[in-house]
């Protein structure tokens, strides 16, 4: 194993978000590609707002995604005496002291400091303070170095530089004594060997404060890639308000894993004009430095373009049992009715989604008891009459067994009858179907078998009398 080792570290505050997914596909893909190690932790520090619910779906949506992980998941919870031993050591060596300032005297600071036109940030009140007040509600703060700059070369934006005055000294450790992110992240960071760490660059202003943390600890600094964010198509962060952002949603629209991988992967990364990338040849191509450095907007069209391949090129059983759960939802019963292989065989060449798919496969097991009047419209009612009798006819005596011979027995029908074959083709098909939308006659009819298919053209032809 590589002695690379990096991390994915979501907040199990919500579920698993498309960006999330691919800062972890990014990690994983980088883990994979130099033998390293992928680590799994969840942040759940926020006592409030972290539930079992949203940790599950996280995971749901990570082994949906198929982004297994080498170690964890490790949760943060579980080392709070840890974090609070670290404190304790900053706070021995002078590098952390406790601050007794009051929410009410803090806010009054930060008031001032905006009417003033300075930047908002802790004056050090407590800094230096020579008389403790006791046992009085604190918390501590890192004493943050005063004075020169803070910088770090980022393996996508390059090298980031801040001023040391524009921050001030951070709270490691609240009143009621729970570890702050900021300070919990460096402590897992570093006692789990991360070599790198990529993330999004919402998170490139804490950058600077964690790397003091880890010089302050005596720990060694990881290299940092900061991932620009995903948009929606009016360029503001991707939201609930542009649509589905949860994985899972993805997955109940009908959209394949591995197309989903695909589309997020070539959200900011590039390997010259190729689109199409499986999971081997993701991970064979990937390098961290070919990621952009501009933000990348989510593209629902482009999404749906990669899924229609990759449903086209599917295996059609692995595609019939993916389909399953969307038939259930419809409340159809696929025991008694067509292979559901096959008419899977019928419809993957055009679906776009399962759920686009599922709706398609309807007729096959639910025969039409309404029609498409406009569509009949089209055509004469006798030459209805007729063409329905003719087919069923011909296929009463047909040995046909397959789409290609069907469709030569309609071609029979038409020429014996000097019919076109969209006189013959379109109401069979609205009789099988109940409108117009569906796969070739062959393809049906094969699928349907034969004798269901002449029960439901008899039906139709009833219907069409009977107008």
């Amino acid at each position: 194993m590589s002695e690379l080792r990096v991390r994915f570290a979501p907040s199990p505050t919500g579920y698993l978000h498309v960006g999330g997914a691919r800062t972890a596909l990014f990690n994983w893909l980088l883990a994979r590609n130099q033998g390293a190690t992928f680590i799994l932790r969840i942040e759940d520090t926020d006592v409030e707002r972290s539930t079992k619910e949203s940790v599950d779906a996280i995971l749901e949506g990570m082994k949906w995604l198929g982004l297994e992980w080498d170690e964890g998941p490790f949760y943060q919870s579980d080392y709070f005496p840890l974090y609070k031993e670290y404190v304790q050591k900053l706070v021995a060596a002078g590098k952390a002291y406790k601050c007794y300032c009051t929410a009410e005297e803090l806010d009054a600071k930060r008031n001032l400091a905006m009417v003033e036109g300075r930047k908002p940030k802790y004056d050090g009140t407590c800094r230096d303070r020579a008389v403790q007040p006791g046992d009085q509600p604190h918390v501590i703060r890192f004493r943050a170095p005063h004075g020169g700059v803070t910088s770090f070369d980022d393996l996508i934006k390059g090298t980031i530089t801040f001023p040391n005055e524009e921050l001030d000294d951070l709270i490691i450790q609240r009143t009621d004594g729970t570890p702050t992110y900021n300070f919990c992240v460096v402590i897992d960071d570093a006692t789990m060997h991360i070599t790198t760490v990529i993330r999004g660059d919402d998170h490139v202003n804490n950058t600077p404060r964690q790397i003091q943390l880890y010089e302050a600890l005596g720990f060694p600094v990881p290299k940092f890639a900061h991932v620009p964010m995903i948009l929606g198509a009016d360029k503001a962060r991707l939201s609930k308000r542009h649509g589905a952002t949860s994985v899972i949603s993805y997955r109940d629209m009908g959209y394949l894993p591995e197309a989903l991988l695909n589309y997020l992967v070539r959200l900011g990364w590039s390997h010259g004009d190729d689109e199409i990338f499986g999971r081997e040849e993701m991970i064979q191509k990937f390098d961290i430095s070919n990621v952009g450095r501009s933000a990348s907007v989510f593209n629902t069209e482009k999404l749906n373009w990669l899924n229609a391949h990759y449903i086209k090129n599917s295996d059609p059983d692995r595609l019939a049992t993916l389909l399953l759960p969307h038939l259930s939802l419809r409340e159809v019963t696929t025991a008694n009715g067509p292979n559901l292989t096959a008419v899977v065989k019928t419809l993957q060449e055009r679906a776009q989604t399962l759920e686009e798919m599922a709706e398609r496969a309807l007729f096959y097991y639910n025969a039409p008891i309404v029609y498409d009047d406009a569509a009949l419209a089209k055509f004469d009612k006798e030459l209805l009459l007729a063409v329905f009798t003719a087919v069923i006819e011909k296929l009463s005596s047909s040995s046909a067994v397959d789409a290609a011979g069907i469709d030569a027995l309609f071609k029979e029908v038409c020429t014996e009858n000097s019919w076109k074959m969209g006189q013959v083709g379109q109401p069979v098909r609205i009789a099988l179907s109940g409108g117009t939308q569906a796969p070739g006659i062959g393809e049906i009819v094969v699928t349907l078998g034969v004798e269901e298919t002449i029960r439901r053209i008899q039906a139709a032809r009833e219907f069409v009398a009977g107008k």
